[in-house]
């Protein structure tokens, strides 16, 4: 019997993922990773050091055995803690109940524990240090650089997936053959990890059960809690301006700038300066692109198809829902990956595109609206009509979060779902002021019930 072997570009998060699918599948797969091996080398783990795990990075999780051993190294985050400028604060639960949370992971512990599963199988093999420089669509040869070496070889496997990230090789060797549509759009802000060490004996020193978030109306601080009872932390900042990652070019200026800004949380950052001037300032970027395959030959997976900005906290939990529609794909198909990428990419494209855009707009609402009194009477409505109408109304945030439907639903009913809350919180400033006869009116008009 002929031996089906796969090739992946990158062993991130995807591909170690996808691997174990693929193997479970009977393939034999082959990874060939740039960075050296995260587990008996000090490297960086990538973008953050945090990640947000929700149903749909569970469910695929769960898809290989690995979701209860995930949770026991993952906090829960039952909410977003909002922090006023003058200290006060608001907490706004995510869900309607304590099942509806998310949970904060360390992307490098994550990995570890996928590449530990996907080496578990005979099939797989990861190979570190080799960095794809490109691949011949005709042969299927992926043509690998030896980090370590400095050579340069050639291998085959007739298939080859790119799950290399959001600067993927493949996907730059696509653009190459012509009608491949690709766009990349930055945000103006960037971004910069800062930290909240734990305090005696690894304590807390704020709530542990929660995303905190300093909205500051043009930028905003995060922070995520780990299981050491640190925080890790991170600014969302314009890149250039007068208040700016450009302007805050001093030691003064950053003191200065968060005692003003971020009160309460200056004196927990002991080391908020030498963070500051240390760590890299990031860019914020959406990838989009089309088509994601070239015939039987390769196809993209992940970042590399589809990179967004994190503000849904949907980046990782997106791209393993890839691995799981990849692999249900294959189930029908077999081994015809010529119709295994074509239903692919066509169940995927469009709910990857609505969840980019989501993104976005989630930052803005992050960003400026957390904090309104406008706001946060529509979430308060948005709470109220879940509980009255569960079979049609379901926060945008639900939709994406904590069930599995497609995103660009979620997206479609979101803007409905928009327009019905400014109705009803028109001229309002309680709950107890909203018509619900008239909400019942509008849910059941403009919202079908859901499957």
């Amino acid at each position: 019997m002929k031996e089906k072997r796969i090739i992946l570009i990158g062993a991130g998060l995807a591909g170690s993922l996808l691997a174990v699918y693929l193997a479970k599948r009977g393939f034999y797969v082959d990874i060939y990773e740039r960075r050296p091996n995260m587990r008996t080398t000090k490297i960086s783990a990538g973008r953050s050091i945090n990640l947000a795990l929700s149903l749909r990075g569970l469910h695929a999780l769960q898809g290989v055995g690995l979701d209860q051993d995930i949770l026991k190294i993952a906090i829960p985050m039952k909410g977003r803690l909002i922090h006023a400028p003058e200290g006060a604060l608001n907490f706004i639960p995510y869900g309607n109940n304590d099942t509806e949370v998310i949970y904060s992971v360390s992307r490098g512990q994550l990995n570890m524990a996928m590449m530990d599963l996907a080496e578990g199988y005979d099939r797989v093999k990861i190979y570190f240090n080799k960095r794809c420089t490109g691949i011949n669509f005709t042969t299927g040869e992926a043509e690998i650089f030896d980090e370590t070496t400095g050579e340069t070889s050639c291998v085959k496997a007739g298939t080859v997936i790119g799950t290399d990230g959001s600067a993927s090789a493949i996907r730059y060797d696509m653009m190459k053959i012509g009608r491949f549509n690709y766009s990349q759009s930055y945000l103006e802000h960037g971004y910069k990890e800062l930290s909240i060490p734990a305090g005696p004996g690894g304590k807390f020193l704020i709530e542990k059960n929660a995303l905190h978030i300093w909205p500051r109306k043009t930028y905003m601080l995060i922070a995520l809690p780990n299981l050491d009872g640190s925080f890790t932390c991170t600014l969302f900042f314009p890149m250039e301006g007068g208040v700016s990652f450009a302007s805050l070019n001093t030691k003064e200026k950053v003191r200065r700038f968060f005692d003003e800004q971020f009160t309460d949380a200056v004196p927990l950052m002991p080391t908020l300066i030498e963070d500051f001037f240390s760590n890299p300032t990031s860019s914020l970027m959406t990838v989009k692109c089309f088509p994601w395959h070239v015939g039987h030959t390769a196809s993209l997976l992940g970042d590399a198809a589809h990179a967004i900005v994190p503000f849904f906290g949907q980046g990782m939990n997106c791209s393993f829902e890839d691995c799981v529609v990849l692999d249900e794909c294959v189930g029908r198909y077999g081994d015809d990956w010529e119709k295994i990428f074509s239903e692919y990419e066509a169940l995927r494209k469009i709910n990857t595109d609505a969840i980019a855009d989501l993104a976005v707009e989630n930052f803005y609402e992050m960003r400026d609206l957390v904090a309104d009194p406008a706001f946060i009477l529509k979430k308060k409505i948005e709470h109220v009509l879940e509980e009255k109408f569960p079979d049609r109304f379901v926060p945008k945030y639900s939709m994406v979060t904590f069930r599995r439907m497609p995103y660009s639903i979620a997206l479609s009913r979101g803007k409905i779902q928009d327009t019905i809350l400014s109705e009803l919180a028109f001229g309002k400033s309680n709950v107890n002021e909203i018509d619900w006869n008239k909400a019942e009116k509008l849910v059941n008009e403009k919202l079908e019930k859901l499957i």
